[in-house]
């Protein structure tokens, strides 16, 4: 059985002090506790917060990577720097990456192989736009970043992957695909991924929803068959909205 995976993705917020005091007030909140935990800081916050993850269940994640190994690569950072310090995983493909940055498929896909390269997990983000779902294209648009990103993937690496679903409408903005749409979306993913692998593949694959959940939706979403957790933007940045979700 899937177990919840819940990340929070701190984006481009908190000073260092609230960085290291947030993750504190998390590690102390989710001690013993049954889900899967990971946060995400700022790549010059890393440092810091791998200090207070030390001997806890919460996985340090990075917001992005190197798609190129360690050189002339001004204002990069490597899958190794981030291993070096403590990183487990890598989100790749974060809408914001691909809409705000301009980051290509093709990109993405080389930054997936790189982190697996180096032992670290993937997060890998996909979803449509609002134009794109009001098409009734939604599908099609998760397929073709399904079969980019993950071109050259083998199945034994499958293990080493997370899908967050993003509804790109639903970032930021306050809107929430309803559990049914979600649901719809993340039951596509899944079985498109069983045509790239194998069944049981797709039926171990953790798919986290990354749409503006909140403890006001959490509970309803996650209670979806095919909805395993959540990639988590503004409700992570405090112990006291984060936590909720976390123990659902």
């Amino acid at each position: 059985m899937r177990k919840h995976y819940i990340a929070g993705n701190w984006k481009m917020n908190t000073t260092r002090t609230e960085a290291v005091k947030l993750a504190q007030d998390l590690v102390k909140e989710l001690k013993g506790k049954s889900n899967t935990y990971m946060i995400a800081p700022p790549f010059v916050y890393l440092d810091a917060v791998a200090q207070v993850l030390k001997g806890s269940s919460i996985i340090l994640g990075a917001q992005d990577v190197a798609s190129t190994d360690n050189g002339a690569h001004t204002g990069e950072v490597s899958a190794s720097m981030l291993k070096d310090i403590g990183v487990r995983t890598v989100i790749i493909g974060h809408s914001e990456r691909r809409h705000e940055i301009g980051e290509s498929d093709m990109l993405i896909n080389a930054k997936v192989h790189k982190t697996l390269a180096s032992d670290l997990d993937v997060v890998l983000c996909i979803g449509e736009l609002l134009a794109e779902r009001e098409a009734g294209n939604a599908e099609s648009v998760c397929a073709f970043q399904l079969d980019a990103d993950l071109s050259g993937v083998t199945a034994a690496q499958m293990p080493h992957i997370t899908i967050a679903y993003e509804p790109v409408w639903a970032i930021g903005t306050g809107k929430t695909a309803t559990p049914a749409d979600a649901e719809e979306i993340h039951r596509f993913i899944r079985s498109h991924v069983a045509k790239l692998y194998n069944q049981r593949i797709a039926d171990e694959l953790i798919i986290q929803y990354g749409g503006s959940m909140k403890a006001a939706n959490a509970k309803e979403l996650l209670a979806e068959p095919d909805i395993d957790g959540g990639l988590i933007g503004g409700a992570s940045l405090k112990a006291e909205t984060f936590v909720p979700i976390c123990i659902l």
